[in-house]
């Protein structure tokens, strides 16, 4: 998505369209996702206007029924063969900070659930 949209600034005001449009596409006043989401009337707007919590866009996506698109959004990552040797059974709680040019593109946390 950075790819062409440039700053976090406009990758949220993406977002939030993207939730508007969603809301609309569902027939779903502000009110009626906001009830739907357990969530306020003022959280589906920040939302929509790309500034919202994660709590927030999560609750929105379960009440739409789009928790499918968090795999999209961020897909699950499982650590490297070399991790785990490093790791020797033992979960990995933090980062290093050590940045090699060989891994700085690779992102590797520990494992999330599955939505």
């Amino acid at each position: 998505m950075s790819d062409y949209l440039g700053s976090p600034h406009a990758i949220v005001a993406e977002l939030g369209e993207r939730i508007r449009t969603a809301r609309l596409n569902a027939d779903l006043t502000q009110e009626e996702l906001a009830k739907k989401a357990g969530i306020s009337l003022k959280a589906v707007t920040n939302s929509e206007k790309g500034k919202s919590t994660l709590l927030s866009i999560v609750s929105i996506l379960v009440a739409l029924d789009m928790t499918d698109q968090l795999n999209s959004f961020i897909p699950r990552q499982v650590l490297s063969p070399i991790q785990l040797a490093k790791l020797q059974g033992k979960e990995r709680q933090r980062a290093t900070g050590n940045h090699s040019k060989d891994n700085s593109n690779k992102i590797s946390e520990k494992r999330t659930p599955s939505w």
